[in-house]
């Protein structure tokens, strides 16, 4: 039915979607069209969407997919700038979405879309929170994996045992539905770190979730480059220290913190060479082995603790300037601690060790506000 207002047509409401399948994307321009036509030959019957959340791929793959949510309006497109992150990306888009189910799925042709619609009639018969889909139990299979990543994914599987729940083959799965109360339930307790979104759900819920795993056979991709490397491996240890201590010490502070040790190592490295190995003056090595220190600290920072601020062109440039500024004003802070209770008769080593805590303390708060300052966007 049709009602005219002031002499134009008005079309009744149509009904939202049931299912909104959110695929996070970087790179994947060569993949999208043909998931769009997977999903409308397996999903017949069923009111999706596809939401697609890229994060400002170089390819453009923001631009295909606007075009073919043109012509589509099963598909939808949100661009994140400034920001990067699996995880983050697929809880952007499940927060997006208003329909009753949730599906998350790869962009790169490797999950079996024939599996959702399964997965759908899983959820609607109430029994369950989750469906989750499993490359390892009876009936699925990794597919033409190579070795070292496949035993990579079994050592990261045996690693999230103690938050994962009993029964469960593949823990590791980047392709499983859930219910929408389920996601508003604990969606606010999640860290959004690396790509392993699944571990978070089942370490965020704060009651056990009921779930079904269904067999699927991983395929190989057909296009573009895996995303699967040492920056995806480092970013699932923060995932699980988050979820152990994450509660007691902030894991970005970790990681700034074991970055800053490395710093230690790379600063009596370069005196060594400049003092012992050049005979330069050590006020001159000891100069530039601190410079030296302070770039290897802010380069490792900037690609691993704030991997989704990353900083690149002149904007690293100035990046590093502003880190060599507060972080020189945290050795200040360093050392006048230290001096004042070395004065104080306390132990020189509890001196030094206050000293640097406060220091370190000071360089990550400081530099994660101004250095790596969040982009609000």
């Amino acid at each position: 039915m049709q009602m005219s207002t002031q002499g134009r047509s008005v079309a009744d409401p149509q009904p939202g979607p049931d299912l909104s399948i959110v695929v996070p994307t970087f790179n994947e321009r060569e993949n999208i069209g043909r998931l769009v036509d997977l999903l409308e030959s397996c999903l017949a019957g069923v009111c999706w969407e596809l939401i697609v959340e890229d994060d400002d791929s170089p390819d453009n793959t923001a631009d295909l997919v606007r075009g073919l949510a043109c012509v589509n309006a099963h598909v939808c497109c949100v661009q994140r700038i400034g920001r990067r992150g699996l995880a983050s990306a697929c809880l952007a888009g499940m927060l997006a979405s208003s329909a009753p189910f949730l599906a998350v799925m790869d962009g790169d042709l490797q999950h079996d879309e024939r599996l959702l619609p399964e997965m759908l009639r899983q959820l609607k018969e109430g029994n369950d929170d989750l469906v989750i889909g499993s490359r390892y139990m009876a009936g699925g299979s990794i597919g033409q994996w190579a070795g070292m990543r496949a035993k990579t994914t079994q050592w990261a599987t045996a690693l999230s045992r103690p938050w994962v729940p009993e029964g469960r083959t593949d823990p590791m799965s980047g392709f499983f539905a859930l219910c929408r109360d389920t996601f508003d339930l604990l969606v606010r307790r999640t860290s959004g770190l690396g790509c392993r979104l699944l571990l978070d759900v089942f370490a965020s819920s704060p009651r056990p979730l009921r779930f079904k795993e269904l067999p699927f056979e991983f395929r190989t991709r057909q296009a573009g480059e895996s995303k699967v490397d040492g920056q995806v491996m480092w970013e699932y240890v923060m995932l699980l220290l988050d979820k152990s201590i994450g509660r007691y010490v902030p894991v970005r502070f970790v990681a700034f913190a074991l970055v800053d040790g490395s710093g230690v190592v790379v600063h009596f490295a370069a005196l060594l060479l400049f003092h012992r190995g050049f005979s330069l003056p050590f006020v001159w090595g000891q100069g530039r082995a601190t410079v030296l220190a302070m770039t290897s600290n802010f380069a490792l920072n900037n690609l691993i603790t704030y991997r989704d601020r990353r900083l690149t062109g002149w904007r690293w440039l100035r990046g590093w300037l502003s880190f060599a500024l507060v972080c020189g004003l945290g050795a200040i802070g360093n050392v006048g601690v230290a001096s004042y209770l070395f004065g104080q008769d306390l132990h020189w080593g509890l001196s030094a060790m206050a000293g640097i805590v406060v220091g370190t303390v000071w360089n990550d708060v400081v530099t994660a506000s101004y250095t790596w300052k969040a982009k609000s966007r």
